[in-house]
């Protein structure tokens, strides 16, 4: 036993189960955009930089985050020239707001006591990259092994945090979504904006990934999550979310249903094959965007969505982290998928509301409606669709479920539903 508590910081959770295993991945491809000589990566640098040094991370009343660097980095990842670059941007910066002092500086000695305080994002923020350049010699990885996984509470834990003031804007996993860029731009400025993301949605998920009693043999075994969500669908024993439910509510609402929580958290069996599971997991989270929405009435879901940029974030992160968080990483998303499907009253994926016909539409058909459509100036829009590119390039698209399910997401798409 000791070995196995020894493994991983925080790794009480790890107790009763067996090693995790790595999930080997290859890299997605990185674009070192700080060093690239090509004039789109110096477009989508400086742009990148304009936003870090000019407006905050949350901006009207700290209850939206800014997704500047999201879109910026799929349009580009997409092919996006610099004039659509540009016109991204622009667009973003009309509703950001500039940074303003936080109440007080964070040091080492008190920096945890202000994790989950919004006020202090710009405290975050100027504490990270103090500590960047003082001791961590401008390497932004070591910075983020450092503080990530530290602690018997490691903010690795964090990662699927959101805003605390609102129930129905409370899981969106921003943090997670926005370390992915960084590794994936290689960009220092979106690193330390996703530590300072991380600390400051901090909130009481953390417990169940901190706590190893959380983790417990489940009367459910599967091995497909979408298995799950479905079988969770039809599960009667979950009382229905009350409309508006406050914050103050939500801790103790998930309390009430945390025996069904925890039943299908640990009943996802994911250590046998985990590489394979993670692949199950990737096609979960394109079907609860598309395949719940019924044909006809363009219902995407904003939380749904959120799954599925997450679940792309994990990709992109996997092949750099230590082999010893990989499962712990997918199960964290796991537990986010969860509280997010129990919410949103636990919709029926069908296939069906898939479409069949693909009248000949490729991806190269699917990506100019992410760059040059009416809604390519949504952030979330144009995430989702590099989301479902990338999982097809990860593991194939033979018999081109993920572009179906891209051309049907991109040909009904009327806004977004909350």
């Amino acid at each position: 036993m000791s070995g196995i508590l020894s493994y991983i910081p925080g790794a009480s959770l790890l107790v009763g189960r067996p090693m995790a295993k790595a999930i080997v991945l290859p890299s997605v491809e990185i674009h070192h955009i700080e060093t690239h000589a090509d004039r789109r990566a110096r477009c989508l640098k400086y742009l990148l930089k304009a936003n870090h040094a000019n407006y905050a991370i949350l901006w009207n009343d700290l209850r939206f985050d800014n997704h500047n660097v999201h879109i910026l980095s799929s349009a580009y990842l997409l092919g996006a020239n610099e004039n659509q670059l540009h016109d991204i941007y622009n667009n973003e910066i009309k509703d950001l707001v500039p940074w303003e002092p936080s109440p007080s500086e964070v040091i080492d000695e008190d920096w945890r006591d202000f994790l989950g305080d919004k006020e202090y994002q710009r405290a975050f923020v100027d504490y990270y990259e103090d500590k960047l350049a003082m001791e961590f010699a401008y390497d932004w990885k070591q910075e983020l092994q450092h503080f990530l996984f530290s602690g018997e509470e490691p903010l690795f834990h964090g990662l699927i945090g959101g805003r605390r003031n609102s129930f129905k804007r409370l899981l969106l996993g921003h943090p997670l979504i926005h370390l992915g860029y960084a590794y994936e731009v290689d960009s220092k400025e979106v690193a330390m904006e996703a530590l300072a993301l991380t600390s400051v949605q901090y909130n009481f998920f953390h417990k169940y990934l901190d706590n190893g009693s959380y983790t417990k043999p489940s009367p459910l075994k599967s091995r497909s999550p979408l298995d799950l969500l479905i079988q969770m669908s039809k599960d009667n024993r979950f009382g229905k979310v009350p409309e508006d439910l406050p914050l103050s509510d939500m801790e103790a609402f998930l309390d009430k249903n945390e025996s069904l929580l925890l039943e299908y958290w640990n009943g996802w069996d994911i250590d046998d094959d985990p590489k394979k599971q993670f692949e199950l997991s990737q096609e979960a989270a394109v079907a609860l965007l598309v395949a719940t929405v019924k044909p006809g009435t363009h219902a995407y879901d904003f939380f749904f969505v959120h799954l599925l940029t997450t679940s792309h974030a994990v990709r992109i992160l996997l092949p750099f982290l230590p082999p010893k968080h990989h499962v712990t990483l997918v199960r964290e998303w796991w537990l986010f998928v969860l509280a997010v499907f129990i919410i949103k009253g636990r919709p029926l994926p069908d296939p069906d509301s898939v479409e069949s016909d693909l009248k000949g539409k490729n991806w190269k058909y699917v990506e100019d409606k992410a760059l040059n459509s009416a809604w390519s100036k949504d952030a979330h829009f144009v995430k989702a669709i590099r989301a479902i590119r990338e999982a097809a390039r990860t593991w194939g698209d033979v018999h081109e479920r993920y572009l179906r399910a891209a051309v049907t997401f991109v040909d009904n798409f009327h806004g977004w539903v909350h």
